[in-house]
C-alpha cells in the first residue's frame, strides 16, 4: 500500500468549507480563488484514493470517507496549529485570566484549557464562568484579561465582535403532548435578574402580543436545564452546549415568536495583549469557532491564523 502524506493547506481549505457550509465562502476567507480551491479539491481526493463528495441537489454532500476525512482533517490542523504556537512561543511563561459565559463551560473551556496547557505548559491559567454583566464588569475592572461573552450592551473599550448566533426557544428533548395555545400564557424558565436572555425573552413575547408569565428562576444554567427538561416551561438559548434533556424547537412551533441573533464578543483588559493573553484568545476564538452551530455568522478577521 502507497504511503499518502495529505497537503495540510488542502486540508485547511476542506475543513473550512465545511465548517462555512460554501466552498465559495471558504475561499474568500483563505484568500484563494474559486478555481484554485476546487483543484485542491480534486487533489484531495486523488490522494485519498476515493470520493469525498457526493451530489446533493445543487450542491455537494459528504461521503462515509468524507465524513472519516473531515474528522482526521480537524485532528491533523489542530495538532499543526499547537505545534506552531508552541515552537514559536516555547518559553512563554505568567499566567491569564479568562471569563467564560456558561454556554461555553462544557462546550469549549476543556478544548481551550487542553490546547493551550500542551503548547504552553509554563502558563497558568485562572477561568471563571460567568454571565454576561458579570464578565463584562470584571474586564472593565481588570480582574479579567479576556472573556467571551453575549453582548448586553455594555461598553466596553476593547471589545471585538466575534460571532451572530441566532437565539433558540428551548424545549424537553420529550416532544410535549400539547403546548400552550397563543392566548395562553407561555410558562418561562429564566435566568434570575439581571439577565439578557431573560429580557430577550420577555421583550420578544411582549412585541408579539403573547402572555407570558414566570414560571421557574435560577441563578444556575444547571437549574434551567433542569427545569425546562421536567417540563415546568421554556427558555431561550442558543445551540451552543445544549445536554441531551433539551432540544432547539423549530421556528414557529407552537406559535413562538422568532428570536434575534446573538451576538457574541471576546472582551479584553488592554486594547494590546501580552503574548500569554493573545496566545489564549486565539486559541479561545478559533475554540468558539469550532462549536458554533451551522449558520452561526462568524466575523472574518478573528480566526486564528497560524503557519
Amino acid at each position: 500500500m502507497r504511503r499518502v502524506t495529505f497537503d495540510l493547506d488542502v486540508l485547511r481549505t476542506f475543513v473550512t468549507g465545511m465548517e462555512l457550509g460554501s466552498f465559495a465562502r471558504a475561499a474568500e476567507r483563505l484568500g484563494r480563488s474559486t478555481s484554485a480551491v476546487s483543484a485542491q479539491l480534486k487533489k484531495l481526493e486523488e490522494q485519498a484514493g476515493t470520493p469525498i463528495f457526493r451530489k446533493a441537489g445543487r450542491g455537494l454532500s459528504l461521503t462515509e470517507a468524507g465524513e472519516t476525512m473531515l474528522g482526521y482533517a480537524r485532528r491533523l490542523i489542530e495538532l499543526n496549529d499547537e505545534a506552531a504556537l508552541a515552537i514559536r512561543d516555547v518559553e512563554l511563561e505568567g499566567w491569564v485570566r479568562l471569563g467564560l459565559q456558561e454556554d461555553f463551560g462544557e462546550a469549549v473551556l476543556p478544548e481551550v484549557l487542553g490546547r493551550f496547557a500542551r503548547a504552553h505548559p509554563k502558563v497558568r491559567i485562572e477561568a471563571r464562568i460567568g454571565r454576561s454583566h458579570e464578565l463584562a464588569e470584571r474586564v472593565l475592572s481588570g480582574n479579567l484579561d479576556i472573556a467571551l461573552a453575549w453582548h448586553d450592551g455594555t461598553t466596553l473599550p476593547y471589545s471585538r465582535h466575534v460571532a451572530d448566533v441566532q437565539a433558540r426557544w428551548i424545549g424537553p428533548a420529550k416532544p410535549m403532548e400539547a403546548g400552550p395555545q397563543t392566548d395562553e400564557a407561555l410558562q418561562l424558565v429564566v435566568f434570575e435578574a439581571p439577565c439578557l436572555l431573560r429580557t430577550v425573552a420577555t421583550e420578544t413575547l411582549d412585541r408579539a402580543g403573547r402572555p407570558w408569565r414566570m414560571a421557574f428562576s435560577s441563578p444556575s444554567l444547571g437549574g434551567i436545564w433542569a427545569a425546562v427538561a421536567a417540563g415546568l416551561g421554556l427558555t431561550i438559548r442558543t445551540d451552543i452546549g445544549l445536554p441531551a434533556n433539551v432540544r432547539a424547537l423549530a421556528p414557529g412551533v407552537l406559535g413562538l415568536p422568532p428570536l434575534p441573533k446573538m451576538a457574541l464578543h471576546l472582551h479584553q483588559k488592554d486594547a494590546e495583549l501580552d503574548p500569554v493573553a493573545a496566545r489564549l484568545a486565539d486559541i479561545l476564538v478559533q475554540s468558539a469557532f469550532e462549536a458554533l452551530p451551522e449558520g452561526a455568522e462568524m466575523k472574518e478577521n478573528l480566526l486564528l491564523k497560524v503557519a
